[in-house]
């Protein structure tokens, strides 16, 4: 009887060491913008190309982008408009380095208050993971 015990068992071991493993931290990545601009500077294309190498190193992880804007800049419409133009221009790079669109999903948080410098609201934000 134990003897067939152990042998039903084995199908189960042999499933749970087949298993992916488990996926990494969320990765989270800040590019910044010049007020009321949605272009990347030299700088930050060269993030984002960066960013979409690990996002390649990760296949199926999904990548969300999230663009903010900063509080001075303008109308609420404005800067929710402006947070996902950072958005989408960001998700179109990491498209251009080989992430597949059907993983990037963009959020536009809009504008959001800054606690020590201007620049830190006008960001986007890239997170591969969970």
């Amino acid at each position: 009887m134990r003897r067939r015990l152990a042998l039903a068992a084995l199908p189960l071991l042999a499933l749970g060491a087949c298993q992916a493993p488990a996926p990494g931290p969320a990765r989270v990545t800040a590019v910044f913008f010049n007020q009321d601009s949605a272009a990347l500077d030299e700088n930050g294309a060269a993030l984002v190309a960066e960013v979409a190498a690990q996002a390649k190193e990760r296949p199926g992880t999904p990548v969300r982008v999230r663009g903010f804007a900063a509080p001075d800049s303008g109308t609420p419409a404005f800067n929710r408009s402006l947070a996902e133009a950072r958005a989408r221009h960001v998700a179109d790079h990491l498209a251009e380095g080989g992430v597949d669109r059907r993983r990037i999903r963009i959020e536009s948080r809009g504008a959001v208050p800054y606690e020590s410098f201007p620049t830190e609201s006008r960001r986007v934000e890239i997170v591969i993971g969970p």
